[in-house]
């Protein structure tokens, strides 16, 4: 498995998606959905993608 980091391919909006999906083995898609869905429950989740947004470092 790689290390987890924002590639800088694949990307929609800031990679955070893409590079959960790299680290993980899945597609972009399948973590976007994914989050997407998560986003109709209650819960911290945008708060947690800006978050990541801002600590992943890039990928090298």
């Amino acid at each position: 498995m790689s290390r987890l980091a924002r590639p800088r391919h694949n990307r929609v909006i800031a990679g955070v998606c893409a590079g959960i999906a790299e680290r993980f083995g899945l597609t972009p898609w399948t973590v976007r959905i994914i989050f997407l869905v998560s986003c109709l429950l209650p819960g911290p989740q945008f708060l947690l993608y800006l978050a990541l947004w801002l600590l992943l470092p890039q990928e090298a």
